[in-house]
């Protein structure tokens, strides 16, 4: 399945996207698995208590169906400067995040990731056509259907029963 625009995908497996050293990667792969889809920026005062937490919630599920998708963006106050391989390596060492880490992305604006187009399009509520800052978090489904969408402030921890709940289902 190639990538798809944002106007015709019909899920996040529909995506190819970056990984950190460029090669394409088929998020159908990720089938029948709950991702939680975050924008991160390594110079963020967010960082260190997200960072920590992501990693915590990956090391305790990642045997389940369950894993975290990072996308490293530099468009709020240039916090994720140098490459994607780069910003992987950071979170790499300092909290040892062996979850995926993309290519850096624009997750906002006309020349925003399809990735990210789809994900905002597909959130209920109000005020979802724009990412605010750094740690937007998207908790998506099996089925590749956003369930819900996280602001910065929300601790990572914080939704670990709404990871849970979406792994019980079917």
């Amino acid at each position: 399945m190639g990538a798809a625009s944002s106007v015709n995908a019909k899920s996040v497996h529909d995506f190819v996207v970056k990984d950190s050293k460029n090669n394409d990667v088929d998020l159908s792969i990720y089938k029948g698995k709950v991702l939680l889809i975050v924008n991160v920026a390594p110079k963020c005062s967010w960082a260190d208590s997200n960072y920590s937490e992501l990693t915590e919630l990956y090391h305790k599920y990642k045997d389940t169906d369950f894993t975290i998708l990072a996308f490293p963006c530099n468009q709020f106050l240039k916090q994720a400067p140098g490459t994607g391989e780069e910003v992987q390596n950071y979170a790499c060492e300092k909290f040892q995040a062996d979850y995926p880490v993309f290519q850096k992305v624009l997750v906002n604006g006309k020349n925003s990731s399809p990735i990210f187009k789809f994900l905002k399009a597909n959130t209920r509520g109000f005020m979802v056509s724009t990412i605010k800052w750094n740690f937007t978090k998207f908790l998506i489904d099996k089925d590749g259907q956003v369930i819900q969408r996280y602001g910065t402030t929300t601790s990572p921890l914080s939704i670990e029963g709404d990871i849970k709940k979406a792994l019980e289902q079917s």
